[in-house]
C-alpha cells in the first residue's frame, strides 16, 4: 500500500511538472493531514543521489496537507543546488516525507544524529539537517554541516535546536 504523505507529494509533483498545475487536495486523505500542522520537508532522489529538498521546519500552511503541496512542489523546482524535476525524470524519482516535531533549545549533549534533527541558528542565519543521513554518524559531524549551511565558521557559537521526524517513504 502507498503511503498517503508521499502519494500527496508525488501527485503534486507530477501535475506541477507535467501541466504546471496545483493539485486540488484529494478527498479521501487520512484526517490528521487536514487536522494537523506541522513544517514538512520533502526530499526527491534520483538513482539514490539526491535531486532535491526544500522544507519547512514550522508550519506555514493551512494544514499539513497544504504543508506537503507546497514543499513537494518548491523540492522539485526551487532547490538552488539543482535545476527544475524534468517530466523524464519523474519515474525515476524517490520521495521521502519528513514530519517535524516542533525544535526546541537544546546543547550539543543534547544531540544524537541517528535521531534527532539539528537546527543551528545565529542572527538571521539558520541551518538545519535532518536526522539519519547517510554518512552524518556524530554529533560534531551534524554541527558541522549546519553550520556550513547556515554560513557559520565551525567553531562559531550559536543557538542548537534540535527535533524529531516522522519519516514517510516509499519502500
Amino acid at each position: 500500500m502507498l503511503d498517503p504523505y508521499v502519494e500527496l507529494a508525488r501527485q503534486a509533483i507530477t501535475a506541477w511538472v507535467k501541466e504546471g498545475r496545483k493539485i486540488a487536495l484529494p478527498k479521501d486523505l487520512p484526517p490528521e493531514l487536514l487536522s494537523r500542522r506541522a513544517g514538512a520537508f520533502v526530499s526527491l532522489k534520483k538513482r539514490g543521489m539526491l535531486r532535491g529538498c526544500i522544507g519547512t521546519y514550522l508550519p506555514t500552511e493551512e494544514n499539513l496537507a497544504q504543508e506537503i503541496v507546497e514543499n513537494a512542489i518548491r523540492s522539485a523546482t526551487e532547490d538552488p543546488r539543482f535545476p527544475p524535476v524534468r517530466p523524464d525524470e519523474l519515474g525515476q524519482l524517490s520521495l521521502t516525507v519528513d514530519v517535524l516535531s516542533p525544535p526546541k533549545p537544546c546543547t550539543e549533549e543534547d544531540l544524537d544524529p541517528k535521531q534527532y534533527g539539528v537546527i543551528v541558528e545565529k542572527g538571521w542565519r539558520r541551518g538545519l539537517l535532518l536526522p539519519d543521513l547517510p554518512g552524518v554518524d556524530t554529533v560534531a559531524e551534524q554541527l558541522r554541516i549546519a553550520k556550513m549551511k547556515a554560513g557559520l565558521s565551525p567553531d562559531e557559537p550559536c543557538q542548537i535546536y534540535r527535533f524529531t521526524v516522522e519519516r514517510h517513504q516509499e519502500e
